[in-house]
Order: C-alpha cells, then structure tokens, then sequence
C-alpha cells in the first residue's frame, strides 16, 4: 500500500488578464500555496473585487486549463481569463 505524498508549498506568480486584472489593481503577483485551489482563495481574499472574476474566469496552470485541486510545482505560473467579449 502506498500513502499519499505530502504537498509542499510552492511560490507561483499569478497573471491577471484584463478584467481581472482591473478586479486585483496589479498585473501579477507572486504567491505560496500547494495547490490551485488555495492560491485563488487567498488571492480572493487580498482581492475582494477578484472574486466574482475568479467565478467566471478560467484558470491557467503554466499554460494547460487548471483545477481547484491540481498541486502547484515551484516556479509556476497561474493566468487568470476573464471571459472576453467581442471577436
């Protein structure tokens, strides 16, 4: 039987792309956390006009769509996409 590796705390930049980026008043930043998940609700919480965008955005895991749950490698960088309009 194998047990569950521990996540270890990663420092990610996290990129805001337009209306997100209006939402958290910077373009990135740089933030711990183990996985996806954790690094929004914390940036959510720097940020109170981020989290409506954050319920609507999509979330980039160094440029691959990105779950809640996925665990976070040193370095990494987390894109949030608002919706855009137009075409």
């Amino acid at each position: 039987m194998t047990t569950p590796q521990a996540l270890t705390s990663a420092t990610v930049t996290v990129r805001y792309w337009a209306g997100a980026r209006a939402a958290a008043g910077v373009d990135s930043e740089t933030v711990a956390g183990t996985t996806v998940g954790e690094v929004l609700t914390d940036v959510a919480a720097r940020h109170t006009a981020l989290e409506s965008v954050l319920r609507v955005a999509s979330i980039l895991l160094d440029g691959r769509p990105a779950a809640a749950g996925d665990p976070l490698p040193a370095g990494a960088t987390l894109e949030v996409l608002p919706p855009f309009a137009g075409g």
